[in-house]
């Protein structure tokens, strides 16, 4: 279990032993403040994790809420444990089976929540002061795959951007310390991709595997099925500004957990 500081904030990831080609080093839970703390992404269903997060929360005098950033199964498997534990304390998150249902804007405990669809629609950043927690919106290494709603995700990124923020707490990876480069980095990424497709296309290039080879040919062959859901999400927001050519395989692949592969 790796311990994460929040340098200048009364907050600590517990990292979960769910290493993988899509989850990279584990899932990152994120603990902050105290009587009482507020609990980001629970994670997977693991006894040792669980354990750790319990016992993190008794330390910080209760629980206020459960948070999540969205409901993918590496941050939410965890839920109803947690939950059952420390009932009848309110689960918060912007779909599901939830106490409380959050949107863009809402306040809860001492944060505001900024929507930032894109990885998922249901997809949630929590922010407090000059940190965000930002679930898979941006990860501590790597990029995320777009599951639609890019233009979305990206004025999401840009609203970041703005906050001008201190740290970033990632679902995935090490904590941010430069979030204006990392941010920069991520829209350049993005951008990139598209001015990639584009050409290609404009080459003629028509079919998912044309258009992954020519776009996406630095992502590795286990990941190439998350690449192409990243794929469609470029291909829907070229269609919506009507730049999209006719005879273009469209359909991506399915959705899932995968943080990597952008």
């Amino acid at each position: 279990m790796r311990r994460l500081d929040l340098p200048g904030y009364d907050g600590v990831g517990l990292r979960a032993d769910n290493p993988g080609p899509l989850t990279l080093t584990g899932t990152n839970t994120w603990i902050y403040g105290r009587e009482p703390c507020w609990l980001i992404d629970p994670g997977p269903a693991l006894a040792a994790h669980l354990d750790a997060i319990s016992e993190e929360i008794d330390e910080r005098g209760g629980l206020g809420a459960v948070l999540l950033t969205h409901d993918h199964v590496d941050h939410a498997e965890g839920v109803p444990e947690i939950v059952s534990r420390f009932s009848p304390v309110p689960l918060a998150a912007a779909r599901g089976e939830v106490t409380v249902r959050l949107e863009d804007g809402a306040r809860i405990g001492p944060f505001e929540v900024v929507a930032s669809p894109g990885h998922s629609p249901d997809h949630l950043a929590y922010v407090v002061g000059r940190l965000a927690f930002s679930g898979d919106a941006v990860l501590g290494e790597g990029s995320v795959f777009v599951a639609g709603q890019l233009t979305e995700y990206l004025g999401s990124l840009r609203l970041l951007q703005a906050r001008r923020l201190e740290l970033i707490a990632p679902g995935h990876g090490p904590v941010v310390l430069d979030p204006e480069a990392k941010l920069a980095q991520y829209i350049a990424h993005r951008l990139a991709r598209e001015e990639a497709l584009v050409a290609a296309l404009a080459d003629g290039g028509r079919s998912t595997e044309q258009l992954l080879d020519a776009a996406w040919a630095d992502v590795p062959a286990s990941l190439r099925p998350a690449a192409a859901v990243t794929l469609e999400a470029h291909l829907e927001k070229l269609a919506a500004e009507g730049r999209l050519p006719d005879g273009v395989q469209r359909g991506g692949g399915p959705a899932g957990p995968a943080p990597a592969a952008g």
